[in-house]
């Protein structure tokens, strides 16, 4: 059987692409909207190390690396300023501007 990649290494490969990287990001903040705050952690956890990385990042919004690797950690719990300073930020590298939109969903 051949060796498989990592999670990890496919996820940064993938971030290579402008469009992957966008729409990655996207989901990410509907993660977030939508409150399902474990999915956003670990997806910006997966975005930063493919695309920024930690140290640039924490330097940029002058944080710590540890500190922002610890509340983007399964048991972090980061502030809302926190997690938006990232997302504006990671917009700016990005060339990205995410716009959030009301939508009525019918009942089922």
């Amino acid at each position: 059987m051949p060796p498989t990649r990592s999670f990890r290494e496919t996820i940064k490969e993938q971030l290579t692409d402008g469009e992957f990287r966008r729409e990655f990001l996207r989901e990410t903040v509907s993660s977030m909207i939508a409150g399902d705050l474990e999915t956003a952690k670990s997806a910006l956890r997966e975005y930063i190390n493919g695309t920024i990385g930690f140290v640039a990042l924490a330097e940029a919004v002058s944080k710590s690396p540890k500190s922002l690797m610890r509340m983007l950690s399964p048991s972090g719990n980061p502030q809302a300023r926190n997690l938006f300073e990232i997302i504006v930020y990671l917009q700016k590298i990005g060339g990205t501007v995410l716009e959030v939109r009301a939508s009525s969903k019918a009942a089922a």
